[in-house]
This record gives C-alpha cells, sequence and structure tokens, in this order.
C-alpha cells in the first residue's frame, strides 16, 4: 500500500480535508462550514465559538485520518489567522489535535498553491490561466499556464464583503451597489498590479462560492462532484444565479437546490465578487474546478 497523505485547510469560512494515496487517488475529501473567520474583520481576534467549532471538525478529521491510516499531514490556515491577534490560540489547538502545527500562509502562498491544484489536470497549450480562488476572507488571483507567473491577494471574501456592506434581508440595492462598487475598485488595481491578468485565455475558479454558484445553475438535489468539477459557467448563467440570490430573503435563498443552508447568508456577496471579476476581465464563462488548494498542499508533500 502506498503511504497516505492529508491536507487540511482552516478557511475563513469552511474547513476542509483531502486524503489522498501516494500516487494521488482521493480517498476522501470532506468539507464543513465552521465560519472561523466570524467578525475578525470588526474585531481582529477569533471568537471562542468560531473557535470551538473549528476544532470539533478537527476532531472528526483526525478520526477519518487516522481510520485511513494517514502517515503526513499538511495544515494551513488562511485568512482569517492572518488577520487574528489570537490565532496562537488556535494554533496551539489544532496542533494538539491533528499533530502538526498550521501553516499561516500569506495570500500570495495561498494563490500559488491554488493555481497547481487547479491546473494539474489542465493542458498548459489552453492558457494562460486566471485561477480566481474566492475565500471568507480574502480572493486570490494566479496568472499562468504551466507555472503561476504572476500572483496577487485581495481582502475581500465572501464572509468579509457580507459583513462589511450586506446587512439587509434581503441585502437592499444600496448595500448591493456599493459591495459591487468596492470590489470593482480592488480589480482595477489588481489589472494596474499584473497586467498578464489582460492576456489570460480561460477563466478557472474554484472554492465553495464558485461552486455553489454551478451548483445552483444546474439544479443539483444533492452535491455530485463529478457534475461540478469542469463545469462551464456561463457569465449569464452567473448573472441571472447572482440576481436570484440577491433579491431573495435568507429563507427564500435556502429553497434553491445547490445551496448549502450554512452557505446562504453569505453567497450574494461571494456572487458579487464573481461576477464582477467575469464584468471587469471581460470572461464570457468560468470552467469550474473541484481541484484546489487541497489539491496543491497533498501535491507539495507527494
Amino acid at each position: 500500500m502506498t503511504r497516505r497523505l492529508a491536507a487540511v485547510d482552516c478557511g475563513t469560512n469552511s474547513t476542509r480535508l483531502l486524503v489522498t494515496d501516494g500516487d494521488g487517488t482521493t480517498l476522501e475529501r470532506l468539507m464543513r462550514i465552521t465560519r472561523l473567520g466570524q467578525g475578525v474583520d470588526r474585531t481582529g481576534v477569533l471568537v471562542p465559538e468560531a473557535v470551538e467549532r473549528t476544532v470539533e471538525v478537527l476532531r472528526e478529521y483526525r478520526r477519518v485520518m487516522d481510520g485511513l491510516g494517514v502517515e503526513r499531514v499538511r495544515m494551513t490556515a488562511t485568512s482569517a489567522a492572518r488577520d487574528a491577534e489570537n490565532r496562537d490560540d488556535f494554533f496551539d489547538a489544532a496542533e494538539e489535535i491533528i499533530g502538526t502545527r498550521p501553516e499561516l500562509l500569506s495570500g500570495e502562498e495561498e494563490a500559488a498553491l491554488s493555481f497547481r491544484g487547479a491546473t494539474a489536470e489542465l493542458d498548459p497549450d489552453d492558457g494562460p490561466f486566471l485561477i480566481l480562488d474566492i475565500g471568507g476572507g480574502s480572493t486570490e488571483f494566479a496568472v499562468g499556464a504551466s507555472e503561476p507567473e504572476a500572483v496577487i491577494s485581495l481582502d475581500i471574501g465572501c464572509v468579509r464583503l457580507t459583513e462589511k456592506f450586506l446587512h439587509s434581508d434581503p441585502p437592499a440595492p444600496e448595500e448591493l451597489s456599493q459591495a459591487v462598487s468596492v470590489v470593482r475598485d480592488e480589480l482595477e488595481d489588481v489589472a494596474r498590479q499584473i497586467p498578464a491578468i489582460r492576456d489570460a485565455k480561460r477563466l478557472v475558479g474554484l472554492a465553495g462560492t464558485i461552486t455553489t454558484i454551478a451548483a445552483v445553475e444546474i439544479g443539483l438535489q444533492t452535491y455530485d462532484r463529478d457534475q461540478i468539477h469542469h463545469f462551464v459557467l456561463t457569465r449569464s448563467a452567473a448573472e441571472e444565479v447572482f440576481r436570484t440570490l440577491a433579491t431573495e430573503t435568507r429563507a427564500h435563498r435556502v429553497l434553491n437546490p445547490g445551496l448549502e443552508e450554512a452557505r446562504a447568508d453569505v453567497i450574494v456577496g461571494g456572487a458579487a465578487i464573481l461576477v464582477s471579476v467575469m464584468r471587469a476581465f471581460n470572461f464570457d464563462e468560468c470552467l469550474v474546478s473541484e481541484a484546489d488548494i487541497l489539491d496543491g498542499l497533498v501535491a507539495s508533500i507527494r
């Protein structure tokens, strides 16, 4: 039996696990909404209930890894931990459970790992690619064909944008307008800093916001990775899903097939980022990828 490897990503909105054989065969892939970054943009700290939710999921993941005979683990933390003064308290608890300390990734490191995971199955001749990773607290961009030639991270994500601007249920038009305007301004800065973004032939989108929008567009009653992975989401479809979700109350929004209830309060913010990117950089479609930073992390220890 080849050795078994695992990656754990403690993000702002979700905590995820990937377990593979040494040859890259997926044995388990799990995602739990833990909202580690709850309020961190406002307070600068990880609140106790968010830490406990995440720690409880890490206990679950440790049991899964033990059951599968995992030999090596790489665990990372991203935007919420970058912003939190008390991250070491969480890191101490996580290390005690998992057996390895979380690595605090910079936004640029996060983007590079996401690129590696998302492009592993793609033909470099179809590039250069723009890899878009919309997280809870930050959004990463990476441009390249076989390797990331330029990366950038923005401090906007579905949780951060929602907590800052989208307070009504459903969001008021002026709230949506302000959120989209802020994202648009940030994207203008991205284009100035990495001009190569204009040369990208294909947009590849990953993480929960984009896979959820794809699932809603497909109308998935139950999650099916095979239907979502490499689904081509058109700009018109993304715009329509955004309009629909943004004008519904949360109570009605959760009735959409493909939308996980725990994501219903932040999906509008995430959708605003996606459609803004497609508008700003003139992409008519987005290739949805279920391969992401977790795949990049496992590849780094294979």
